[in-house]
């Protein structure tokens, strides 16, 4: 009953943003792995240490892993975006702004249904043009989602364990997320 309510949110057309694949999977079936924590460590993306949704300042990925898998249920969903080019950086950015403008409206409508959660989003936090990080508690800790890769979640293995396609195409970008409860 609960994963049909689940379900039924992702695909409401009420969402600013259609979710393009969804898949189930048991949270302990979600791939973790020190190395994908180790990229965030040596900051390929640029946000280590400056997020409370990124290393370190999200935790210790093993005890993120085991928080994970104290859930019953893991759904996972992605959402493609066309670009102009496969060098459409712009694009990319702005594809993954509508990503997180979906991850908030489903959190919200799982909020909505009283469906306790957590969501893993895709790359580090936007809300704020500049994070609290690490001098003041997060200003919104009831809105904020952790970044999959910085709990240590190896996306593309997720996605082949779920039979989600991670790359759709040329001039295209794809984003991951993930929800337990």
């Amino acid at each position: 009953m609960i994963k049909s309510a689940v379900e039924a949110i992702l695909r409401s057309p009420a969402l600013p943003f259609a979710v393009h694949e969804l898949a189930w999977l048991s949270p302990c079936d979600v791939p973790f792995c020190a190395e994908v924590r180790g990229m965030c460590e040596s900051n390929r993306c640029g946000l280590y240490n400056k997020t409370w949704t990124c290393p370190p300042g999200v935790g210790d990925w093993e005890t993120l892993r085991d928080e994970c898998r104290s859930y019953t249920y893991a759904l996972v969903f992605t959402t493609k975006h066309v670009l102009e080019d496969d060098f459409d950086f712009e694009g990319i950015t702005n594809s993954g702004a509508v990503h997180k403008q979906l991850d908030r409206a489903i959190a919200e409508g799982l909020k909505d249904a009283g469906i306790a959660h957590h969501l893993y989003s895709a790359g580090g936090c936007n809300l704020c043009k500049q994070c609290t990080y690490p001098s003041a508690p997060c200003r919104f800790p009831d809105r904020v989602h952790r970044s999959m890769e910085a709990c240590g979640i190896d996306v593309g293995a997720l996605a082949r364990a779920c039979n989600l396609r991670y790359n759709n195409g040329p001039q295209t970008v794809t984003y991951f997320s993930m929800i337990v409860f």
